[in-house]
């Protein structure tokens, strides 16, 4: 999942969404003067991404991705997957995305001390362009994925893998619908 999801999970707790946010700009497990809180969101962000990596409707919707786009086929449908919640927000939250992106975006800044510089680099990116709110629209994804591109420099236009999306759409709204139900009841607390 991606980062939407992520932030989605973290149980409006401001310092698993801080956690879950900095997981991927860091290695290891050497976490400096991090708080517990924020260390626990980096670990729960680990385990979201190992129960995505082994959940059957994830391995199923990353072949769709493979004729052109086997390499990134994980990234693709993360970022995907993220554009479907956004989509149907609402089935899983009574917050509508554009107040639940704003509140994220504000626990993010309140905790700029706390993310390491390639975090807060990412983070003016996610805050100008509104990325939570813009995962909803597909030219939102578009403008992401082709962004992805160019950050990762592997000679691949990402963007060019929604012809694939469209053409799978609604299989892919039911491998959705059933890892990010499995994904509600793994990791959200009642």
């Amino acid at each position: 999942m991606n980062y939407l999801a992520h932030a989605f999970l973290s149980n409006n707790d401001s310092h698993l969404l801080v956690g879950n946010f900095i997981a991927d700009h860091l290695r290891g497990n050497n976490f400096g003067n991090l708080p517990s809180g924020i260390i626990k969101g980096i670990h729960l962000h680990r385990k979201i991404d190992t129960f995505t990596d082994t959940h059957p409707e994830f391995k199923k919707a990353k072949r769709i991705f493979y004729k052109g786009f086997e390499k990134h086929s994980g990234i693709l449908v993360d970022i995907y997957f993220d554009h479907l919640l956004a989509k149907s927000f609402e089935k899983y939250s009574s917050t509508p995305l554009h107040e639940f992106s704003h509140a994220v975006y504000r626990i993010y800044a309140d905790h700029t001390h706390h993310l390491p510089q390639s975090s807060s680099r990412f983070l003016d990116y996610v805050m100008k362009n509104n990325v939570y709110h813009a995962y909803a629209s597909s030219e939102g994804i578009e403008k992401v994925l082709y962004h992805l591109s160019h950050r990762i420099q592997h000679n691949v236009q990402l963007d060019a893998s929604m012809r694939l999306f469209e053409a799978n759409e609604s299989e892919l709204i039911k491998s959705f619908d059933i890892f990010f139900t499995d994904a509600c009841k793994t990791f959200l607390i009642d």
